[in-house]
């Protein structure tokens, strides 16, 4: 289908706009409700040390906080200073946060058209640059200043370029952990959230869904850093068929502005009182050719031809969703797996909970709920605190998230024969296990359930090793003190982990014990990628906060922080088992990124998945769960996440043990005993 020229048009205008020449501004006062001035001749005053840099970012910085006070004019006037400065000693890369921080100010003013102008010449010195992440910033700010407007379709096509350049630049993930100067609007975790959501709104379910997948990443990034992307991170989100013309006129004509911006850059060079007249007069041409066109979009863009035109690329967009390749990739690594499965997405705003629902064999399913993040957080907290209570009645939260997380999409899921629900929580949510969701039956009574970090990270179809062979660390005795911040733990020894390896020891012959000193991470570590699964009764904590405070800890008191488990290699481990986990340490709930990190610390390992606890449960249900979780694994005929749903189900409907060679029957049908424990990474 060919693009209505007269949208062609409009987007040769809005590129055009981007440029960033370099403008003229008339000469005169600076106030807050003129045109920012820059005179190409000054000379900027030099700081005593001559240290530019140092200088222009004092001037950026101290201009910021004047716009926070809202003494705009101040703030020009600071910008005006460091611009200046950046001229004098080129530092482009500087020039271009300077022009994003005076967007800034004059977006706060409401003088829109003004922020754009400064955002285009941001935008062409970062691309002639060429630093994916300050230019994906850059776009992120264009996409914000069209959003506040009101002009959705225009604010995703920017944050999609935001994306795609975030993505491209993650495939050198030390460039994401250079610090960057406050020149933004939003943070890039930010962008990825609110281009969800405004896909959501305009039903672009597919595009929405591979945002949200890649804001687990994203997230991910802000917690560990320097978490590396892949061939299928890289390929950020699609473009799709009628954006393409749009993509190839701003590309075309991004590349044309920076010839002319570095000719205009090499004029600026020569002081005013040495140019000669052909020089000054070429100046004058493209300064005032830049202005004609900024002048030509800023009426064309509000138009009501130009509007509907832009709507047009919303509705076509759904047409095209079943046309993405990031979306077949996800289907087919469904279609792939053993068990009917889907992939919810939960995704929280602030007035509503989005759910994205994808199966092998339908186009995505969006449903909208209407509840408050507040409501839904309140609700969070309430079942999380019963959930750690066997003596309390937990039901009324449990059917209301049920409500609120399946119902909509129970349908849905019914029709498609979904046996497994891949599970990719977002933000609180990640603190509750969805398994003792409850509408007259505990979930986990009608679905395995899979956590994973970000299907874009994850290999769900990797089969498991034919053989068992279990590594088993028990911490059985003695007291340890940690420090984890300004706060001290006590840890104390499990008296019923040791059972716990002994049970597992009588199912898989191939198990070698590791017990209290023993069981230290100098002689743990090293032995761990010979065996298929690496099972570890002790505490970890997963706590709110930086990686070095989460840990595992060891049966000699050593311990390990969620840093440094990245280190170990274990690309021959089936599965890690920690047993004795617990998340917050009774502080207050985050956004889970401590579990969403340990997860993917894990899973960087090599390990192909990893069992852990949401809060530390009485150690006899953990041996309770345990022994019926590997009674029935080494058959061969569960998955991973089966063997965990059928061992969970036998403790709501009473688990037979044996003690002292006698059948005992215990009461474990809280879900305090079975439903903290989840699996995150391969089912299989």
């Amino acid at each position: 289908m060919l693009l209505n020229l007269r949208y062609v048009n409009l987007i040769t205008l809005t590129v055009f706009s981007l440029l960033g020449f370099g403008v003229v501004y008339p000469e005169g006062k600076v106030t807050s409700n003129a045109k920012f001035q820059y005179h190409y001749g000054e000379k900027a005053q030099a700081s005593p040390n001559n240290n530019s840099q140092l200088e222009i970012e004092k001037f950026n910085k101290e201009a910021i906080e004047q716009s926070q006070q809202r003494h705009f004019t101040e703030a020009l006037q600071r910008l005006q200073k460091a611009l200046a400065i950046t001229r004098e000693f080129g530092e482009r890369s500087w020039e271009a946060v300077t022009f994003n921080n005076i967007g800034r100010v004059y977006q706060s003013q409401g003088q829109y058209s003004q922020a754009l102008q400064s955002y285009q010449q941001a935008l062409v010195i970062d691309k002639e640059i060429g630093d994916p992440v300050r230019l994906g910033k850059t776009y992120s700010n264009i996409g914000y200043l069209f959003d506040i407007q009101n002009k959705p379709e225009l604010a995703i096509f920017f944050y999609k370029h935001c994306l795609i350049n975030r993505e491209k630049a993650r495939l050198n993930p030390s460039a994401l952990s250079v610090p960057q100067p406050d020149a933004y609007s939003i943070t890039v975790a930010q962008t990825y959230r609110i281009l969800a959501e405004r896909l959501l709104k305009q039903e672009r379910v597919a595009e929405a869904q591979r945002t949200m997948d890649l804001l687990k990443v994203e997230e991910l990034e802000e917690y560990l850093q320097n978490v590396p992307g892949n061939q299928r991170t890289a390929k950020g989100i699609e473009i799709l068929a009628r954006e393409k013309p749009i993509k190839q006129k701003l590309e075309q004509t991004l590349s044309q502005s920076i010839l002319l911006g570095k000719e205009l850059t090499t004029l600026r060079k020569i002081s005013p009182q040495k140019r000669s007249p052909q020089q000054k007069q070429r100046i004058e041409q493209l300064v005032l050719t830049q202005q004609q066109q900024l002048e030509a979009f800023n009426k064309f863009i509000t138009s009501p031809a130009v509007t509907a035109q832009v709507e047009q690329i919303s509705r076509t967009a759904r047409q095209q969703n079943l046309d993405l390749e990031s979306l077949n990739q996800v289907r087919d690594n469904l279609a792939r797996l053993p068990q009917k499965s889907a992939l919810l997405y939960p995704l929280i705003l602030k007035d509503s909970l989005e759910l994205v629902l994808v199966t092998p064999e339908s186009p995505p399913i969006h449903r909208t709920v209407a509840v408050t993040s507040k409501d839904l957080s309140q609700t969070i907290v309430a079942f999380r605190q019963a959930l750690k209570n066997p003596s309390r009645n937990l039901k009324t939260p449990a059917r209301q998230l049920y409500d609120w997380l399946i119902k909509p999409i129970e349908n849905d899921l019914k029709l498609s024969g979904t046996q497994t629900l891949i599970y990719a929580p977002d933000d609180q949510l990640r603190y509750i296990p969805i398994t003792a969701l409850f509408d007259g039956k505990w979930l986990v009574q009608r679905f395995s359930v899979n956590h994973i970090t970000s299907a874009s990270l994850s290999n769900l179809n990797t089969p498991n090793q034919s053989t068992l062979r279990v590594l088993a660390g028990a911490f059985t005795k003695g007291n340890y003190q940690i420090k984890v911040g300004n706060r001290q733990f006590a840890f104390a020894g499990l008296p019923f982990a040791g059972r716990e390896v002994e049970s597992l020891a009588e199912v898989v012959p191939q198990t070698k014990k590791l017990l209290d000193d023993a069981f230290s991470p100098k002689v743990t570590v090293p032995q761990m990628d010979d065996y298929s699964i690496v099972h570890l009764a002790t505490h970890a904590a997963f706590v709110m906060g930086k990686p070095e405070d989460s840990f595992i800890l060891f049966g000699n008191g050593d311990r390990v922080n969620l840093r440094d488990v990245a280190t170990w290699s274990l690309p021959n481990v089936d599965l890690v088992v920690l047993s004795a986990c617990e998340t917050g340490l009774g502080g207050p709930l985050g956004n889970g990124e401590e579990i969403l990190g340990f997860g993917y610390q894990m899973q960087k390992t090599g390990a192909k998945a990893a069992i852990a606890s949401l809060w530390a449960v009485d150690d006899g249900g953990t041996q309770a769960l345990m022994s019926a979780f590997y009674a029935t694994l080494p058959s061969g005929k569960l998955t991973k996440a089966e063997a965990l749903r059928q061992a969970q189900i036998s403790l709501i409907t009473g688990w037979k043990g044996s003690h002292n060679k006698s059948t005992v029957v215990s009461d474990f049908a809280h879900p305090y005993y079975w439903a903290p424990f989840i699996l995150i990474g391969n089912g299989l």
